[in-house]
């Protein structure tokens, strides 16, 4: 077994090094995962600093998507995390979303396309469960809703074209773009995506209705059926 590595304080560290100060200079992005979550912890524990903490836990959980998801339960058994912390990550993450659907809510679904992916990696990845939505649009490709519909396995058995439809028409929508995650975290087109896809692409046809495109979410990755010329 490797011997433990000594702790330093953050407030022995070079001030550039430390990662508030780091963020205040370079911007959030500068950071890695480890300096990010040790701010969201602000402290650490007994012979931890926060810094040593964050490094601990990304490695019991393995990654930030498996410790912003964790349920109450197993956060909460973590050392050093509790209701506390949970209660404000649950927040953050959900501040996170709602900041990603105005953005994409105040744009163009397609002058915006990194909005776009943005958003609905943010709805779906890390689900657990396939779920398939749409995100409704009008006919300067504005967004009117986003909504779930259906959930399960993707295939043509699951997801019904005249549902759809209705849905479109309910919102009055000129144009679609559609989506679903695979749990895997493979963001790869399956043979049933395309077949789905075409066919909606057909049945929305008959009430003048574009489907734009069609993006697969994966583990912190997306991809789209237009860009793979799979549409």
């Amino acid at each position: 077994m490797p011997p433990k590595l000594a702790t330093v304080k953050i407030t022995d560290m070079p001030l550039e090094e430390r990662p508030r100060e780091k963020l205040m200079q370079r911007g959030a992005t500068a950071l890695t995962n480890v300096e990010l979550l040790a701010i969201f912890l602000r402290t650490g524990v007994r012979g931890k600093s926060a810094l040593d903490l964050a490094r601990d836990l990304l490695d019991e959980f393995g990654d930030l998507r498996s410790l912003l998801g964790a349920d109450h339960t197993l956060f909460c058994q973590a050392k050093g995390l509790g209701d506390a912390k949970y209660v404000l990550l649950k927040a953050s993450v959900e501040m996170s979303r709602r900041y990603l659907r105005e953005c994409l809510e105040r744009g163009n679904a397609l002058t915006s396309p990194d909005d776009t992916r943005n958003f609905l990696m943010s709805e779906l990845s890390g689900r657990d469960y396939e779920v398939f939505a749409c995100l409704f649009l009008d006919n300067k490709h504005r967004v009117i809703q986003f909504e779930e519909l259906f959930y399960g396995t993707i295939d043509s058995a699951s997801v019904y074209p005249r549902e759809v439809v209705k849905r479109a028409l309910k919102h009055n929508a000129a144009a679609l773009i559609l989506t679903h995650n695979h749990p895997s975290g493979i963001a790869e087109p399956s043979e049933a995506d395309i077949a789905i896809t075409k066919r909606l692409i057909e049945a929305l046809k008959l009430i003048d209705v574009r489907i734009l495109d069609h993006f697969v979410i994966g583990d912190g990755t997306s991809v789209s059926l237009t860009e793979q010329g799979l549409m």
